[in-house]
């Protein structure tokens, strides 16, 4: 057992924004291995066909599951959206997704039950944390803006840049038109322009950040499988990309909020 519980947890994101979840996973769980895979060569997952998403979902999990993983994280919200049966049926360990996370946490803070979701095309038009939200709560008011350009936006680093301000104001003022007190932000890289979304807005949502309710969540489950790390040693990471590692490591650095080390390429 002592080897299972040592074993590494699995993240995966369509790109290199899922280390905003890593970094929200090493809050929580400090002292977790960490693996995570970056299917660099083929982000963004949220403009692909569902079809294509779960495509690469495949190949993703095969990735998480030669390394020996105790859990699966898909930090991609469109993988969670559209493909998260894919990787339970090709796991026998667990899985946490981001759509029911952020959606449990959406419904904590709310005091008006009108909640505003912002994502990639894929994720809005799946309605995924839509449905999960009105399931768990049928007097829930949903309002959804698909927000393509955020990616690449924080992917070049514009996070406090006037561009991005604009586009924000693009998105975000007809959405908070339906009096919105919270706002998940559905996407792993929107975390990195919190900033720009809380000036748009006026600080007037309380902003959820699915990749750290899903940290939680990790946590929780890890705890009722008795999977925790029992080791003080502190956290060993290794991160693998499809593509341009070294481009990777500055600008994931940013994400993740420390040095990355090595980045190591996987082909696909």
């Amino acid at each position: 057992m002592e080897n299972k519980l040592n074993n590494p947890i699995g993240v995966f994101d369509s790109g290199i924004g899922g280390l905003t979840v890593v970094k929200s996973i090493l809050q929580q769980l400090p002292n977790e291995n960490i693996v995570y895979f970056g299917d660099t060569a083929r982000v963004p997952y949220g403009t692909k066909s569902n079809a294509v998403v779960r495509e690469y979902t495949r190949d993703d999990v095969k990735i998480l599951l030669d390394h020996n993983v105790k859990i699966i994280v898909v930090a991609c919200n469109t993988v969670s959206a559209v493909a998260l049966d894919i990787v339970t049926q090709m796991s026998n360990i667990p899985v946490v997704g981001m759509i029911m996370p952020g959606s449990q946490a959406a419904l904590k803070s709310t005091k008006s039950n009108h909640i505003g979701i912002i994502g990639t095309t894929a994720t809005i038009n799946s309605k995924a944390y839509e449905n999960t939200i009105l399931q768990l709560n049928s007097e829930a008011e949903c309002f959804s803006k698909a927000c393509p350009l955020f990616v690449p936006l924080a992917e070049e680093g514009f996070y406090n840049h006037k561009a991005t301000e604009l586009i924000a104001k693009e998105y975000l003022l007809t959405l908070m038109e339906n009096k919105i007190d919270t706002l998940i932000l559905g996407c792993t890289h929107y975390p990195l322009l919190k900033e720009i979304i809380l000036k748009v807005t006026e600080s007037k949502v309380k902003l959820i950040d699915s990749g750290e309710a899903a940290a939680k969540n990790v946590k929780k489950v890890l705890t009722e499988k008795k999977l925790l790390n029992k080791s003080k040693d502190g956290a060993l990471l290794q991160f693998y990309v499809s593509d341009a590692p070294q481009k990777i490591s500055k600008l994931g650095e940013e994400f993740l909020g420390r040095k990355l080390g090595v980045v190591r390429q996987i082909h696909i």
